[in-house]
């Protein structure tokens, strides 16, 4: 058996168009474009690779970008006043600040005043509470990804087996919640769970979010079952000086064994902007008081 490919890039690709498309029809109604603010502090090179590619995301769908570059020693509460003026502001229907946050600086804390409602990464404690208990809300981006390529492979996911490996509030978390939803039965491991191998093997989906290169091996994995890899690690590739980029499954082991797997790159990376764009349009008709169709995104 060889594993079918999903293919995150042109799923991305086709959300990032539907997102285009209503981001028009909002500026239609609303009268204005949807805005998304981005908030950098510091100079990480990654973190600023990351931030110009989601500001250039944001005007290639129609939005309205604000970005915000605060120098790494910028104090705590400059930081709190520059995300309290952006809740307040109309013209921003999205906050994203950008992690990791400078050590002089508590995240958690600055999460937290980010409005529910604009919080488009969907880490503030309210939004993990709303996914908790089946109430609207917003998502983190990755885990909301992964279950749109679930569902476009799978369709109903109603009584499958998943086990997600890693439990961080990002990733590992909020996908266990999200595949509660679908009704799926839903085992949180991670990398002290006993027996892991046995406990994944059962799995028909298996999301691994470990963060540990290629640790899922192809003998943990039930034949046909459908493979979300979320790890990106930077390894030692086989020419000297070179590195490559793995997930967290041995892709080419696994692949011969599972139905469908994502790779990496182009699997679930792509996934992740994608997604923010859609969180900031939904929360743009919701702080406009416009309905979005149903299923539109």
């Amino acid at each position: 058996m060889t594993a079918a490919i999903i293919d995150g890039k042109a799923f991305a690709a086709n959300l990032r168009a539907k997102v285009g498309e209503l981001a028009a029809s909002f500026e239609a109604k609303a009268g204005r474009k949807a805005g998304l603010a981005v908030v950098l502090v510091g100079e990480d090179p990654a973190s600023q690779v990351y931030v110009r590619s989601k500001g250039k995301s944001t005007l290639e769908a129609g939005m309205n970008s604000f970005e915000h570059k605060l120098p790494a020693d910028t104090a705590e509460a400059d930081l709190l006043a520059v995300v309290e003026k952006l809740n307040a502001d109309p013209a921003v229907d999205g906050i994203l600040v950008q992690l990791p946050l400078p050590r002089h600086m508590d995240e958690q804390k600055v999460i937290a005043t980010i409005s529910p409602d604009k919080d488009v990464d969907g880490f503030h404690v309210t939004n993990a509470g709303r996914l908790a208990v089946g109430q609207p809300g917003f998502v983190p981006c990755t885990p909301l990804g992964c279950l749109m390529l679930l569902k476009d492979r799978l369709g109903d996911l109603s009584g499958l087996d998943a086990v997600v490996i890693g439990r961080s509030n990002i990733v590992g978390k909020p996908m266990a919640q999200l595949l509660i939803a679908e009704s799926c039965t839903v085992t949180v491991a991670h990398s002290r769970t006993k027996n892991l191998a046995d406990v994944v093997k059962r799995a028909d989906i298996v999301v691994a979010a470990v963060g540990r290169p290629e640790m899922v091996k192809a003998d943990w994995i039930k034949p046909g079952a459908t493979v979300i890899d979320v790890g990106i690690n930077r390894v030692p590739a086989a020419e000297e000086g070179k590195t490559k980029l793995v997930g967290d499954v041995d892709y080419a082991g696994v692949a011969e064994v599972a139905g469908a797997i994502t790779p990496v790159p182009g699997g679930v990376g792509p996934m992740t902007i994608a997604v923010l764009l859609r969180n900031a349009l939904v929360a743009a008709f919701r702080n406009e008081g416009l309905d979005l169709p149903a299923d539109a995104i």
